[in-house]
């Protein structure tokens, strides 16, 4: 061993594991640093992946080549389509996992790739030279070298763990906190500051009285979050239950607010403001009487379960009397009890969109460090920051997304451009263009792409150029076959929906809100039968038949919504291809507003787009912009 390598990655978290896989697969030899093996990629808050938005990201980065959607596939005891009441754009996956299953398959993973070595060891410091990074030094007094390094130190920066009064130094419980990194780089001029996130209580399932609760189950249907055939669902599905606080609960807590860290000054620094503690929702929400609970197992070998929603930093005791007077927990035994942890990240405008730092060239930030919160963030940033550290080292196109792309690139552009003043989750309503960037549709968008950057391989663009020729077919069929006056009359007024005058297309007939392709399929045996033909090749490597139905349906349905945003995305894409020479002197610039010039001149934005998207910059500030790019 030489402890020499093209990129080291820091941390296997979500992030890096994400980052390590990506730049070993393309072929950079690659080591991840973690403190611990039997932790990697450990689910430290909720046993799930996905949700709202975050399943979005999921898709784009099993799309790009990652591993997130796989492992959770693989892992998963419940899978949820959200939103399916809503339009397409708003639909969600999200699945429970097993948490030691996710754990083993993305060791597995690892263990299986290419380049990819692992090193159990803590990073104390960086070897900086002229203003680039050359290796990092461990607590064991290892040097070792690379030409790019990834930092991925989640909340293990200076970590502290708060339960009422009690605080332990620490990065998550009964781990060690890693110290020295955030010293080093204010020196060398980045700008730090603290943040909080917290966890729930863990309690046995043996003390639940599960009858006195609403079951919750997951789909019993095709979708999952890789795209690829080859991998499925192999677990035990197990159902999640429902139950809720009540004012006996609030009474119980706010017993115990005096001692709460978030509210005697303990804790100073911000909270993910849309998954508060329920310490902060029976202050915030004082006139609610309820909250809803979730109930999530573990595993399928564990008693343990997951109280989503009742995150909580408040003495161990006040915990456990609050939740005995839940209905179905009054006997309910604690595994653990929940914490709140701080820890440091930096100010995410000092980074490009590749996530290289600015101030140090060849050096990564993705995940918590950079003030994000959620697994799928993380993940996200660290699949770009592992790329971008193989191109930067082997050369190439450096690798960034942009807001009409995938959610992966309106995340890392909000982070770039607007910074954080609290832990940034994803959501939906933070896409200009969320017909677009549809969960469906993200090997559509994504996967060429990274086929021929490298990382995506040619299994996976095969599957795509099918599933895309398959789509184009069935279309093509929908758009030309005929559905004559009087053949489904009787079943269109049944639901609701006007009989025919004349003849009509299949696609005409999709267009109308109260039909779908599969209903209409059980009266129009010919557009049955075609389904039939699709669904029939889906084996091997080809395309899922109900995925291309499904696909098809959308695209048909939200054609005229998809082409108004391709316009309008064709409008930002100009202001993005405007650029702004680097070492601008904003502040010479008299005509632009104060705040404009600050913000610009800390920000640095390579383009007049990116320049539109930082707060505080207003339409005048860019008209001026225009002007002196010659525009």
């Amino acid at each position: 061993m030489d402890f020499r390598y093209d990129v080291i990655v820091v941390g296997a978290g979500h992030a890096g594991c994400e980052a390590a896989s990506a730049a070993a697969r393309m072929g950079s030899k690659t080591l991840l640093i973690t403190m611990d093996m039997n932790k990697i990629a450990q689910m430290s808050c909720n046993p799930a992946v996905g949700g709202i938005a975050k399943g979005q990201i999921v898709r784009e980065i099993d799309a790009l080549g990652g591993q997130m959607g796989i492992v959770t596939d693989r892992s998963a005891i419940q899978f949820r389509m959200l939103n399916q009441s809503k339009g397409a754009a708003m639909w969600s996956p999200r699945s429970q996992s097993d948490r030691k299953r996710f754990i083993e398959e993305w060791i597995k993973v690892l263990s299986h790739t290419d380049n990819l070595h692992i090193w159990q060891d803590i990073v104390v410091s960086l070897i900086i030279n002229d203003n680039k990074v050359c290796g990092v030094k461990t607590m064991l007094g290892i040097e070792m070298q690379a030409q790019a390094v990834v930092l991925t130190n989640g909340t293990f920066l200076n970590g502290l763990m708060h339960c009422g009064k009690t605080q332990v130094k620490g990065g998550r419980i009964s781990e060690p906190a890693s110290y020295g990194l955030t010293e080093q780089l204010v020196e060398l001029g980045f700008k730090a500051d603290r943040m909080k996130t917290g966890t729930p209580a863990r309690i046995d399932a043996r003390s639940i009285h599960f009858d006195e609760m609403t079951r919750q189950d997951g789909d019993n249907d095709w979708h999952q979050f890789s795209y690829l055939n080859t991998v499925h669902r192999a677990l035990k599905q197990m159902p999640c239950w429902i139950t809720y606080t009540n004012p006996q609960t609030h009474e119980a807590l706010r017993a115990g607010l005096k001692d709460s860290p978030l509210f005697n000054g303990q804790i100073q620094s911000i909270g993910p403001r849309y998954c508060p503690s329920i310490e902060t929702k029976i202050v915030t929400f004082a006139d609610k009487e309820a909250h809803q609970l979730f109930l999530e197992p573990e595993g399928v070998d564990s008693n343990e379960y997951y109280v989503n929603g009742f995150s909580s930093s408040l003495p161990w005791q006040v915990q456990l009397a609050g939740l005995k007077t839940i209905k179905g927990l009054e006997d309910v035994v604690l595994y653990r009890p929940g914490y709140a942890i701080e820890y440091d990240f930096f100010d995410p405008t000092q980074l490009h969109h590749t996530l290289e730092t600015k101030q140090i060239k060849n050096l990564f930030f993705a995940g918590q460090i950079n003030g994000t919160t959620g697994y799928e963030e993380a993940a996200g940033q660290g699949l770009v920051a592992g790329v971008n550290a193989h191109i930067n080292t082997h050369g190439g196109t450096p690798f960034t997304m942009g807001r009409d792309e995938s959610y992966i690139g309106v995340l890392i552009d909000d982070l770039v451009n607007k910074g954080v003043d609290e832990p940034y989750r994803m959501f939906t309503s933070r896409a200009e263009y969320r017909i677009l960037l549809r969960q469906d549709n993200a090997d559509e968008r994504l996967t060429r792409r990274s086929y021929e950057m490298g990382l995506a391989d040619s299994d996976r663009y095969n599957l795509l150029c099918q599933k895309q020729t398959a789509c184009a077919d069935f279309i093509d069929y929908m758009q030309n076959t005929i559905v004559h006056k009087g053949e489904v009359d009787g079943w269109l007024e049944q639901i609701g929906s006007t009989a025919l005058h004349e003849g009509c297309k299949i696609s005409e007939l999709i267009l109308r809100p109260q039909v779908n392709i599969k209903a209409l399929a059980e009266v129009l045996p010919v557009l049955k039968e075609k389904i039939a033909h699709i669904s029939d090749a889906s084996n091997g490597i080809e395309p899922n038949g109900e995925e291309v139905v499904e696909s098809c349906e959308i695209q048909i349905k939200y054609a005229g919504y998809i082409k108004r945003e391709k316009m309008e995305a064709a409008k930002l894409q100009r202001l993005d291809q405007i650029r702004i020479p680097d070492g601008f002197r904003y502040e010479q610039v008299q005509s632009l507003s104060t705040e404009a010039r600050q913000k610009l001149s800390r920000i640095r934005p390579k383009s007049i787009g990116e320049a539109q998207r930082i707060p505080g910059v207003s339409p005048n500030d860019i008209s001026v912009l225009l002007v002196l790019m010659g525009r």
